[in-house]
């Protein structure tokens, strides 16, 4: 059956999935989401003999219904390959009573390549459907790894552009020359004078800016998003999850249909948003354990049914998950409101406005599948150091955000169910954070000499994405001030 996509914040306008992912964002601003959670059609015993791809194909093909099973597998075959380190694309490793589901074996090593592999392939695919004939330009935000994936996506694309903003002082040494480094003739990365939520914020204005809007379609240019309030980067997070659980039952960790909790290092939302998704269409999930940094308005947010934004914004050794505004709770506000756009339309005014607002007792009770915690900088550090220590395995602090807090909710629950955690990036993006926490003395973290010592640490191979920046010539140099965004993309466009 045909599966349409609502906006959160207006009501009786449904588009096709393949209109969805072109636009990106409604046109008041809201974020599509689909009419209904699909189900499942695979049991447990029929996804544990399947690769990645074959699961990815029978999870997406449930929400993405006007693509032909020939466009789709098309896309997964051009997303899933040999851009990947190993065959099985998401491998999972046993350490410390958890099992880690590692998402950084693409070409970026982070977790975002999982959908921004694919996201490309199915834009061009929605552009054609559509009749598009104008420029698609990709306006991107990113606290750190959403940048790179998508540039690497996206670069030399034929009738795309891509602009990503990010906070100047406010990723890894790693994360930026990354992105600073990215070749391709249709690639802008620009720096800003201020944080994530400044960068997210400038972008989402510009995408309901309908002067701007009228200015580029004169021009043949219309705007489409990378970052993950795209559905088209939501569906692709969805499947790593049905993959999760069919690598336990496949390798004996559980029985079909046994539980599992699932630990995400969480900022913006969508990662584990994408988990809840995946319990809904029947995955036998129990508890999704949403895990903050110190900015920890998410935890806030679970303990009190208040958002609130107005606090002081932290620089942590986990840069990801540095945000204030968690673009993807929009959609699950919206679901526990009934998918009442009114009301969600009302409550992100008031967080716009305000930065603020408070949820109803009747919308807080439905927010039973979610634990929240957070970890502070020492306790990321010391997991990262517990965990070396005892198992030899080394994670990033994001990861190790997430391992933190699955301790705190098992010491607190006593809750011993099979559980997966969250492996977002490689040890190696953030190699200074990592080896301080393993008690290494280092003078510059941006030293890249830095991925060696911990390779003669950790036995793990350098990634072949470091191997490449340390040579690679400085390609974008632009920064700009945050009141500026649009300002700058309209020079990049020549409007």
């Amino acid at each position: 059956m045909e599966i349409l996509y609502n906006s959160t914040r207006e009501k009786g306008k449904p588009v096709r999935a393949s209109e969805a992912i072109l636009r990106g964002l409604s046109q008041e601003g809201g974020l599509f989401v689909p009419e209904r959670i699909p189900v499942l059609d695979k049991s447990p015993e029929q996804l544990k003999e399947m690769t990645y791809s074959q699961v990815a194909y029978e999870v997406m093909k449930l929400y993405l219904t006007d693509f032909t099973e020939q466009e789709l597998r098309d896309c997964i075959a051009k997303a899933y390959d040999d851009k990947f380190d190993t065959p099985e694309i998401a491998p999972m490793r046993k350490a410390g009573g958890a099992h880690y589901l590692e998402l950084f074996h693409g070409a970026t090593i982070a977790f975002k390549d999982m959908a921004l592999s694919i996201l490309p392939h199915l834009l061009t695919v929605s552009a054609k459907k559509n009749h598009v004939t104008n420029e698609i330009v990709i306006l991107a935000a990113t606290s750190g790894d959403t940048g790179k994936a998508a540039l690497s996506g996206f670069a030399d694309v034929e009738g795309a552009r891509i602009i990503v903003f990010y906070p100047k002082n406010g990723v890894s040494p790693v994360q930026e020359r990354q992105m600073v480094t990215q070749k391709g003739q249709n690639t802008y990365v620009v720096g800003i004078h201020g944080n994530f939520d400044d960068a997210q914020s400038g972008v989402k204005r510009m995408f309901a800016d309908r002067e701007l809007a009228g200015e580029m379609r004169e021009k043949g240019f219309q705007f489409s998003s990378a970052n993950s309030i795209n559905i088209g980067r939501l569906v692709p997070q969805i499947v790593y999850y049905v993959y999760a659980y069919s690598r336990l039952l496949k390798k004996g960790s559980i029985q079909s249909w046994e539980k599992i909790n699932v630990a995400v290092p969480t900022g913006n939302f969508g990662n584990i948003l994408a988990a809840f998704y995946a319990k809904q269409m029947g995955l036998p999930i129990n508890k999704l354990i949403c895990a903050s940094n110190e900015n920890k308005v998410l935890y806030d947010f679970f303990r009190s049914g208040i958002y609130d934004r107005n606090r002081e914004f932290v620089l942590t050794s986990s840069p990801s998950m540095d945000i204030l505004i968690s673009s993807n709770l929009e959609r699950l506000i919206y679901l526990i409101a009934g998918e009442d756009a009114d009301k969600n339309r009302e409550l992100m005014e008031s967080l716009s406005g305000n930065g603020a607002y408070t949820i109803t007792e009747d919308m807080r009770a439905r927010l039973g599948d979610f634990y929240g915690n957070f970890a502070s900088e020492e306790e990321t550090a010391g997991t990262i150091r517990s965990l070396y220590e005892k198992e030899g395995y080394v994670i990033d602090p994001h990861t190790a955000v997430a391992a933190c807090v699955y301790e705190k909710y098992r010491e607190k629950t006593g809750d011993n169910t099979p559980s997966v955690i969250v492996s977002t990036a490689s040890p190696y993006k953030f190699t200074g954070s990592v080896m301080s926490a393993l008690g290494e003395e280092y003078e510059d973290p941006a030293d890249l000499s830095l991925a060696e010592r911990l390779c003669a640490l950790s036995g793990v191979e350098i990634p072949e994405a470091i191997e490449e920046i340390r040579t690679a010539p400085v390609l974008h140099t632009r920064v700009c001030g945050k009141e500026d965004m649009k300002k700058t993309v309209k020079e990049i466009l020549g409007i």
